[in-house]
């Protein structure tokens, strides 16, 4: 049996939103949000795992439960080796999570740990209340965020996934209408018709997000055809990318202080200081643990960040664990195919934190650190955000006919025109462009000296 500390937070907030554990779909609207919900978290240690880390985690799923819109009044922690396959934490240990719950009157008990639906089931058989994982958390807390229709379509999607195994047998079957050898005796069960319901429902979500898929693809190419960079914000939820994109673009977007306080992107047009213009989106949080659900729901949102020519890689210099949420973020990256996207490391709110840690810089030396809230650091990440996008573009010189005014059209579109010179026949362009732009233009290129260029002005 493993250890057990109790933090009583027993004073219930009428003034927050309650409810806690309700998915989209049928049953929102259905549940009283007049209060906040009482929460039991427990927290399971297995062998070779850092307490410093397991007590990270549960911290975090506190606030979790938090944004979710609940109190959680006790916390349980539990050293084992293996995780029990029948009730993750063992006969023993359910049944002190029973005693606390009672204790302090808690509406539910919510795991740190993924559950299985045989786990989920017969945990709520002993502990005679609700029984959650984290995953269900942060479902709850995206369906409540979600305000665009395609971020809601993305939520249902990952619940719909979630739910599917963990569909509980309703007793109820339907008598078959018609009559002969082979056809008589009960018919399909209430379970059976949820099943086919919930799997007709995923298709159409999934035929949507697929569309939607499409047509950004479409765009996207579109844009490969021009001088638009890309930026995107990626980070570790609450590390303040809105921000930043606020302090950058005066997006407006909303900001709290609370996790996945923002799902849908925003794109917004940006100058740098050497006049190009890129655009730069404000991508959804990652977490620990992020369930595979919402990663694959949420593949159309950050099919932005694999299409990117940079990221911009937020971290909260102030959080206590910042390698840790460095490698989340890196995870959830690589697990999408974006591991290959040139990255500039962020390090924000050091007006919170005392310094950040240079055992943090050895690997990437690419970084800079800021404060979105007071504007220190904004023009050194400026400069550095140019300094990187121009490390994939070359400059060469164009000899232009007058004739041909379509190419110098296209020199000024898809690049960057740092000088132009008029000659008796034909344009003397220099211009700063990626490779595919550069493959377009480079039959008009000339052996040309920049210093000739500038006496020629």
């Amino acid at each position: 049996m493993g250890r057990s500390f109790i933090e009583d937070q027993s004073e219930r907030d009428e003034t927050h939103r309650g409810g806690f554990g309700d998915f989209a779909g049928e049953e929102r609207g259905l549940i009283d949000r007049s209060f906040r919900e009482r929460i039991v978290l427990a927290g399971v240690s297995l062998e070779g795992t850092d307490k410093e880390i397991t007590e990270l985690s549960l911290e975090e799923l506190e606030r979790l439960v938090d944004t979710a819109g609940a109190d959680a009044v006790a916390v349980i922690v539990q050293n084992r080796q293996t995780p029990d396959k029948a009730t993750f934490v063992g006969n023993g240990k359910a049944n002190e999570i029973r005693s606390v719950s009672e204790e302090y009157d808690a509406d539910t008990v919510v795991f740190d740990n993924e559950l299985t639906p045989a786990q989920q089931r017969n945990l709520e058989g002993i502990l005679k209340r609700s029984a959650l994982d984290r995953t269900a958390v942060i479902l709850d807390i995206f369906a409540q965020n979600a305000n665009s229709l395609e971020g809601k379509a993305q939520v249902e999607l990952a619940q719909l996934r979630y739910r599917l195994p963990r569909l509980r047998k309703s007793g109820r079957t339907f008598s078959q209408q018609a009559g002969g050898i082979g056809t008589r005796g009960p018919g399909e069960t209430q379970l059976e018709v949820d099943r086919r319901r919930l799997m007709r429902r995923i298709r159409r979500l999934e035929q949507d997000l697929n569309k939607l898929r499409r047509h950004r693809s479409t765009q996207s190419k579109a844009r490969s055809k021009t001088s638009n960079r890309s930026v995107a914000i990626v980070g570790y939820t609450n590390a303040g990318k809105s921000t930043l994109l606020n302090r950058l673009t005066d997006a407006g977007v909303l900001v709290e202080d609370r996790l996945f306080a923002t799902l849908d992107t925003t794109t917004r047009r940006m100058q740098l200081p050497g006049g190009e213009a890129v655009y730069v989106t404000d991508t959804v949080g990652f977490v620990r643990k992020l369930p595979h659900q919402l990663v694959e729901a949420f593949k159309a949102t950050l099919d932005v960040v694999i299409e990117a020519d940079l990221l911009l890689h937020v971290i909260d210099s102030s959080d206590p664990d910042p390698e840790g949420c460095i490698e989340a973020v890196r995870q959830v990256l690589d697990a999408i195919g974006a591991s290959e996207v040139p990255e500039l490391m962020v390090f924000n709110k050091i007006d919170k934190s005392n310094g950040v840690d240079e055992k943090l810089f050895k690997r990437d030396e690419n970084y800079v650190e800021v404060s979105a809230v007071t504007g220190e650091g904004v023009d050194e990440l400026l400069n550095k955000l140019a300094s990187s996008l121009r490390k994939s573009e070359k400059t060469i010189t164009l000899k232009v006919p007058f004739e041909r005014g379509d190419i110098r059209a296209m020199a000024h579109r898809e690049g960057f025109v740092t000088k132009e010179v008029l000659e008796e026949s034909n344009w003397l362009i220099e211009v700063r462009a990626d490779k595919s732009s550069i493959g377009r233009l480079g039959q008009f290129e000339v052996e040309f000296d920049s210093s000739e260029l500038e006496l020629m002005q």
